[in-house]
């Protein structure tokens, strides 16, 4: 009977030190709302969770994240955000209306309070069309305007995530040139890699990032790619906040692309605070002509 009560003692005393051994969860939102037009890798089809969430709950396990998905903007608020160490933005469009899905949208409020959790120390990471999200003025996808920085005047959105889409054309093999390989995620991405994607073409970077990536714009197919080499993927400060944003996870395939897969883990952790890097700003010196847009060219009008 000792024996016995012993043994439940040790098994019970193991039990513990390995739930005190083991490191709480962080706990991330990946928000998808679309807004605007709606990815395939984000939809969810019969009720099933998304490509995208799928492998980020993969990641997760391996991680040790908790990851809530979500396309319910009317939850945003300082109480509902502050649940979770780092916010995953995937989404499309003007957030503060139903837009293309139909789900709740964001209030404004709830949009302030986005950059104040940030700017209070949490993280935020962006992939794909979080930059074609909350347009300066809205501004036409087909007009002229798309083509212009903004600047200062730039949407608070924009700003807060380093810059904004003006257009992408065919997919096609693109080099992305690395800049900061000591950067978490880097670490075996080489001096460059390519693969095939839908690459857009960005606009009004935020002086402040730092830059990871440069696209070969002038070797690309397309005249969205007639300008000089600009940021695919950087990482900035908000206030005591960490900004972590890559224009790439269009495809499903770049979803199990193990470079993909390596950068977005290294900017998720660095997002969360896991890991340390700094992040001065770099664009003069790794894109020296990234606020050179390429030149508006009018749709042909289709054959009759």
């Amino acid at each position: 009977m000792f024996k016995q009560i012993l043994l439940f003692f040790t098994v019970v005393a193991a039990v513990i030190t390995s739930a005190l051994a083991a490191p709480p969860k962080h706990k991330l939102l990946f928000f998808s709302k679309s807004s605007g037009f709606e990815h395939s890798v984000i939809s969810w089809k019969a009720g099933q969770p998304s490509y995208a969430e799928k492998i980020l709950s993969e990641l997760g396990q391996k991680n040790n994240w908790e990851f809530t998905f979500s396309k319910d903007g009317s939850k945003f608020s300082k109480e509902y955000l502050a649940q979770f160490d780092a916010v995953f933005f995937y989404t499309t469009g003007d957030l503060c209306s139903p837009g293309t899905d139909k789900e709740p949208p964001m209030s404004p409020e709830g949009k302030a309070a986005l950059f104040e959790y940030v700017k209070d120390g949490k993280g935020f990471i962006g992939t794909h069309s979080a930059a074609d999200t909350f347009h300066t003025d809205n501004e036409s996808k087909k007009g002229p305007d798309r083509y212009l920085n903004h600047g200062d005047k730039a949407d608070a959105y924009v700003r807060f995530l380093g810059g904004e889409f003006i257009k992408h054309g065919a997919q096609q093999v693109a080099k992305n040139t690395v800049i900061d390989p000591k950067f978490p995620g880097f670490e075996k991405a080489g001096a460059d890699f390519s693969f095939q994607e839908e690459w857009y073409s960005l606009k009004d970077f935020t002086p402040d990032i730092h830059v990871l990536t440069v696209m070969d714009a002038p070797a690309m197919k397309g005249d969205e790619y007639k300008r000089p080499a600009y940021p695919n993927t950087w990482a900035r400060m908000e206030g005591k906040g960490r900004v972590w944003f890559t224009s790439m996870g269009h495809r499903e395939d770049v979803w199990t692309n193990p470079t993909f897969q390596q950068i977005l883990v290294g900017g998720i952790k660095w997002a969360l605070g896991e890991v340390k890097a700094e992040v001065p700003a770099n664009i003069k010196q790794a894109a020296p002509g990234a606020y050179t847009n390429p030149a508006y060219v009018e749709p042909k009008k289709p054959a009759k």
